[in-house]
């Protein structure tokens, strides 16, 4: 999952010595929260066998983990007002480690239980998001604080590429009789769970500079913001462009181990499909580099509409598809998907002035598709089969290929193309 720079902050006092230390332990709080976002594509195939699921029951996971960032990012913002960047990430971080320790007794009782661990654990990684960004940018020269934060997306990259593995291993691959239990994930989470804890002492105790807001800065759904959405276009389809990003992201990572498992696709099981799915996840992260250079030359809007249009393709070709083919199709979408959230929220954000943080926070917000999209995608899936159901994200891919187009003549440096 993207991590989202809160505008409008500065920090008290500026110091570019002894940062090293506190940019590590930030670079590992991206990296945690990528991991475990990720390891939810390994938990709904093992849930859906374990508990007889159908896909709806079982994209309830997704519903209840990016459904907190709905109902938690609000919240979250007036508490770091109240309490704190600082407090507020180790708030956050203490949370999201009582999330995972719901796994354990969720084990010993039923599937409701597993929910409610992963909503807590959802809205700890949103309190973190909202509290740990800006860190990365005041935590040394200002001038290489864009370099920041390609390191420590990168290192959110890598834990969403390497946690199917980890899942794989230490979840489904726990041994035949222990795969077809609950418990299989009681060890892996209590030690998420530890981790977790172990970085809000690090957090707590860290020398961190203190960051005001430079001007309000609260995310307010107001008269005048919802006056400034419908008068900018960009902005209001942009937020329905990463509700359907998101969702349909998430989406195809949900349902990537059970595709790769259909007795014609690649009949593999879930344990060695699970290492499959770092394949999608890892496009996305070789993809942004490639992104980056790319888009030193063509506009914003035509290389997110290419990359629409490539990722539709290839889920057809999943769809009316078999065998290998069928899956590197599914799993190459994941190389499209790299340059389209930040992409899209630059160009929902253009020129917007005084609305700029206010926006940012209704796409913020707009990450709820990630609960949503998966949802519909699974009551398709149940009514008319699996590989059919795929035409829910290429729906989503369809609307940013004409957001794309739509706006392809947007400027994002400064006035020039």
């Amino acid at each position: 999952m993207e991590h989202i720079s809160q505008p409008a902050l500065r920090p008290q006092s500026s110091t570019t010595t002894g940062n090293t230390g506190p940019l590590v332990i930030i670079t590992i709080l991206f990296f945690m929260w990528g991991l475990l976002t990720a390891l939810n594509d390994v938990l709904i195939p093992h849930l859906k066998a374990l508990y007889t699921l159908n896909y709806v029951q079982a994209m309830l996971v997704q519903f209840c983990f990016f459904g907190a960032y709905a109902i938690v990012s609000l919240p979250a913002g007036a508490l770091i007002r109240k309490i704190g960047y600082q407090s507020g990430a180790v708030t956050g971080l203490v949370i999201a480690a009582a999330g995972c320790a719901l796994f354990y007794p969720a084990s010993m009782s039923g599937y409701a239980l597993f929910l409610l661990g992963f909503f807590v654990l959802a809205a700890g990684i949103t309190i973190l998001q909202v509290a740990a960004n800006p860190y990365v940018t005041v935590l040394g020269d200002p001038r290489t604080a864009s370099s920041r934060l390609s390191l420590t997306q990168a290192f959110n990259s890598l834990g969403t590429t390497i946690a199917p593995i980890l899942g794989g291993v230490l979840i489904l691959s726990a041994g035949a009789q222990q795969v077809s239990e609950a418990s299989s994930v009681q060890k892996p989470y209590l030690f998420l769970a530890g981790a977790l804890l172990l970085l809000a002492v690090l957090f707590a105790f860290a020398r961190l500079p203190k960051i005001e807001h430079a001007d309000d800065g609260v995310v307010q759904l107001d008269t005048a913001t919802r006056a400034s959405v419908l008068s900018h276009p960009h902005l209001l389809m942009g937020a329905i462009g990463i509700f359907l990003y998101v969702g349909g992201e998430v989406s195809i990572g949900s349902f990537l181990i059970n595709f790769i498992g259909e007795p014609h696709i690649a009949a593999l099981s879930a344990a060695d499909a699970a290492h499959y799915v770092s394949y999608y996840w890892g496009g996305a992260m070789i993809g942004r580099f490639v992104g980056f250079a790319v888009m030193r030359y063509v506009s914003p809007g035509k290389t997110l509409a290419f990359n629409a249009a490539v990722s539709i393709a290839l889920i057809m070709a999943a769809i009316f598809g078999h065998g290998q083919a069928a899956m590197w199709a599914i799993l190459a979408v994941g190389l499209c998907n790299s340059i389209m959230f930040p992409t899209i929220f630059s160009m929902a954000l253009y020129r917007l002035g005084k609305f700029t943080g206010q926006a940012s926070g209704i796409l913020c917000l707009a990450i709820v598709g990630g609960a949503i999209v998966p949802f519909v995608q699974g009551m398709v899936a149940d009514a008319v089969g699996l590989q059919w159901s795929f035409l829910v994200p290429a729906a989503c891919y369809a609307f940013i290929l004409y957001f794309g187009l739509r706006f392809a003549g947007l400027y994002l440096a400064g006035d020039k193309q």
